[in-house]
Order: structure tokens, then C-alpha cells, then sequence
């Protein structure tokens, strides 16, 4: 005889339990368990590969020889709408208005720039032409294109936002111009003729004065790099006498204060007595906390508008993409200002970008390995990348190259270890008191900055272009 399906159902459902279930058996077990998590631990590349320079006072002096600084500067401009305008005191970044701080002649000079748009492809000045006029670059990118030996087409550099070029023929004698400027992107530029600067000039005593004073000093003695030169004679024969000389500081050098960071964590008593095994809710919680700061410390290092890497590159040492995205070509024109790069540092988009463009053009980057691990490299040149080095709404970031070390007058980090209650070195951990409620406090403190100790020690790819 047998049973049907639905009397085997009712059979199973009142079937007696014959063994422990698991829900229950995990009462009486301990579970195997992980350490608390934290998804925002990145690979702080950039704390690791800096050399860290005890700075016991509080304060790091960076003492260089006296650097002639001649109008290098970018401008700024402000816009209504699609009107863009000078900002008049910006004007003083032009080498031939440095120092001139009459307002009303440089209203008077902002007031008779005249816009001009250009779109991709465009020539705007061309070589062997009279150059009349001096430009400003308010937004886009442009090639400046020269005659090689055989006649060929030669890239001497790309000019972007905020440049600018021509500023020497307002004063000079009359002239060509001895390269030709191509729009790479749709460009807006503002331009001055001779003409108009020489009539302001003439009704103006105060600028006339700027420029028989500019004209009547001697230029200074200074080496490729802008630093007051140091006379040696060399390949002289017979008892000639020898130059006298000596090396010039800066009488105003910069100084770093090292920044802090900072947090107080709280722990309920509650919690430190009863829920302490088998992990320590202190330790954990101070772990996740000290990641946090680390976290922070690299963006201040990084982004802090007073020392970070980004805002304390020298304009020389910034340059931009030939097209958009990171070629080897660009790269390579990067690490080739410096001497001994030892690392570059990259957001992973753009580091992405950089082997997309590899891959276009079959090459294939090698890797090396830093601290045990391998990370991709070009030249034999690390590229780490670094989460904290931002993408703008436009899809661009930057890409970082940097010299590091004393020895090297690179970038160092900046940091003070021995402080009382020291946790880790430069950082500490003091204990605050327990309050009425019955919380615990501890202050976390951490301090450092960053010094950039010549100019050449740190260089920017800037614009670089990520999207796809």
C-alpha cells in the first residue's frame, strides 16, 4: 500500500527535531570574526615614497640663492556672460608692468583689449608678420610652432589659460614675429596693439616714468634658471685677473609651519568594559581613526592652498598636454625638466588614460616594483597613483613628477617626531578625561607639511584630459 504526496508532507512536518539546530548552536559558539573594515583606506603612495625631515622647532626655513623673478606670472580674467575682461591689476604679471601700480592707467589699459574667438585649426599669428600686438589667453589651448633646420614644422611649447605672448613688442622696436601660434581648441584671447599701449603711454606720466626706469636699470647677471649668477672665469691662459664673486640669498626665505589635523575620539565606558574581547574596542577605534587622519593628511599634502604639492609647483614647472589626453610625448616633456625624477604621481583615471593612449600607439610601458610591490613605470620612472589629486568637472587632472630628498633639493615632508604622547611618529594620542556621561576622549593629533626646496624639484602635467 503506498501513501500519496500529501501524507508524506504531513508526516515531515511532525516529524520530531533528532538534532541541534544551527541558529540555536551559535549561542553557545564564537563566531569567527574580521577586524572592522573601512572602505576609504587608499594606498597613501605619496606618504610612503616622501623623505620625512625632522623638523624640531615647529618650523622648516627654506634658504635659496636670490632668483630675479621677471613677469612670469599667469592673468586672470573675469567675464559677463561671454564678454571676458582683464582684471586690471592682473597686468602687472606682464614682465614690462611688473611693480606699476598706478589703478587708473591700468583700467585705462584693460579697457582697450579687444576679444577675438579663434576655433581649432585657426592661425593666429604666423611667423615672419609684423608683430604689432600682444595676446592674452583667457580660455583654450594653442601650439607654438617653429622652423626646424630643414624647413620642418616644430612644436616649441603649448600655451594655455591665463598665458601669454607678444608682450615685448609693445616697447621694442619693430619686429615679426619668429613663430607662429595655431589654435589646438576653440580659444577666446584678448589683445593690446602697440599702438594703443604707446598712446596711453604718452598720456601717462607715471607709466612713461615705469618704462624710462625699466629701460635705464641694468639687467642683473643671472643663470638659465633666474638665480643671481656666481662669475667664474674658466680656459684662460697667462696671470689674467680672476672675477671676484659670491652667492646671493634671498633675504626673505620661506618658511613652513608644520599644519595639524585633528579629531577627538569618544568611547562609551560601557563599551571599553563590557564589549572588549576578543578585540579591543580602544585599539580598533583608534585604528580607524588614524586611517581617517592619514586619509587627510595626504589631501592637505596634495590640495592645501599654503603647502600642497598642487598649489606650490613654480608656473616653469607647469605645462600642458600637446592634444588632451596623456601622451608618452607629454610625459616624456615632463620629466625632462628635472633632473633624478624619482616617482610620478597620478589619479588612476588618468593613469588609465595615459595606457590607453600607450595602447593606441603600440607601446607598452614596463613595470618596477617600489616597496615590494609592482606598480607600472615610464622611463623606469614609478607611476603611483594617488586617489587625492582631483578630476575636475570637465573630465582633466594633473599628473605630479617629483624629485625627492635634501640631497637632491627635492620635495621633502615635513614632520615632527618625539611629541609628547606619541602614538605614531608625529602623531599622538592623549587621553582627555572621562566626562559625566561617562565617554572617554582622546585627542588624535597629527602634524606635517611640505617643502619644495628649488623649483625644478616638482613639475605638473596640468589639463590633462581623462574621458574616454
Amino acid at each position: 500500500m503506498t501513501r500519496s504526496v500529501e501524507s508524506d508532507a504531513g508526516f515531515e512536518e511532525g516529524r520530531a527535531q533528532l538534532s541541534l539546530g544551527t541558529a540555536a548552536a551559535r549561542n553557545l559558539s564564537t563566531t569567527t570574526k574580521s577586524v572592522p573594515q573601512m572602505q576609504g583606506i587608499s594606498s597613501r603612495w605619496l606618504l610612503r615614497v616622501l623623505p620625512w625631515v625632522q623638523v624640531s622647532g615647529g618650523t622648516y626655513r627654506v634658504n635659496r640663492r636670490l632668483t630675479y623673478t621677471v613677469g612670469d606670472g599667469r592673468i586672470t580674467f573675469s567675464n559677463t556672460g561671454s564678454e571676458v575682461r582683464v582684471i586690471p591689476p592682473e597686468l602687472g604679471e606682464l614682465p614690462i608692468l611688473r611693480g606699476f601700480t598706478d589703478t587708473a592707467v591700468l583700467e585705462t589699459l584693460a579697457d582697450r583689449f579687444t576679444q577675438h574667438e579663434y576655433s581649432a585649426g585657426d592661425v593666429i599669428v604666423e611667423a615672419g608678420q609684423s608683430a604689432d600686438r600682444v595676446y592674452l589667453i583667457a580660455h583654450g589651448k594653442l601650439n607654438k610652432l617653429g622652423t626646424g633646420k630643414y624647413d620642418d614644422l616644430t612644436v616649441l611649447g603649448v600655451l594655455a589659460d591665463g598665458e601669454h605672448f607678444g608682450d615685448e613688442t609693445l616697447t621694442g622696436p619693430a619686429s615679426t614675429w619668429a613663430y607662429s601660434i595655431k589654435a589646438l581648441t576653440r580659444t577666446t584671447v584678448l589683445s593690446l596693439t602697440r599702438e594703443a599701449f604707446q598712446e596711453i603711454s604718452a598720456r601717462s606720466e607715471t607709466l612713461r616714468a615705469h618704462l624710462d626706469a625699466l629701460a635705464a636699470a641694468p639687467a642683473p647677471a643671472r643663470n638659465k634658471q633666474g638665480e643671481a649668477a656666481i662669475a667664474v672665469a674658466s680656459g684662460h691662459t697667462g696671470e689674467p685677473t680672476l672675477p671676484t664673486t659670491f652667492a646671493d640669498y634671498e633675504l626673505k626665505p620661506r618658511e613652513y609651519e608644520l599644519s595639524v589635523a585633528q579629531t577627538v575620539l569618544q568611547v562609551h565606558t560601557r563599551v571599553a568594559d563590557l564589549y572588549n574581547e576578543p578585540m579591543d574596542q580602544i585599539e580598533q577605534q583608534l585604528r580607524l581613526t588614524i586611517e581617517a587622519l592619514r586619509e587627510r593628511q595626504e589631501n592637505e599634502l596634495v590640495n592645501n592652498p599654503e603647502f600642497g604639492l598642487l598649489h606650490n609647483a613654480d608656473l616653469k614647472q607647469r605645462i600642458h598636454t600637446r592634444s588632451g589626453p596623456p601622451t608618452p610625448d607629454d610625459l616624456d616633456e615632463l620629466i625632462s625638466r628635472r633632473r633624478k625624477t624619482r616617482f610620478l604621481l597620478a589619479h588612476p583615471r588618468a593613469i588609465a588614460a595615459f595606457g590607453r593612449e600607450c595602447t593606441k600607439r603600440g607601446v607598452y610601458p614596463q613595470s618596477t616594483e617600489v616597496e615590494g610591490h609592482a606598480v607600472l613605470a615610464w622611463r623606469g620612472i614609478p607611476l603611483l597613483p594617488c586617489d587625492k589629486i582631483p578630476v575636475t568637472g570637465t573630465h582633466t587632472s594633473s599628473i605630479l613628477a617629483l624629485r625627492t630628498g635634501e640631497e637632491d633639493h627635492g620635495v621633502i615632508g615635513l614632520h615632527q617626531a618625539g611629541i609628547p604622547h606619541e602614538y605614531q611618529p608625529s602623531l599622538s594620542v592623549r587621553f582627555m578625561g572621562i566626562s559625566e556621561k561617562a565617554i572617554i576622549s582622546y585627542l588624535v593629533t597629527a602634524y606635517y607639511s611640505a617643502a619644495v626646496l628649488v623649483p625644478d624639484a616638482l613639475g605638473i602635467l596640468e589639463d590633462v584630459e581623462v574621458g574616454n
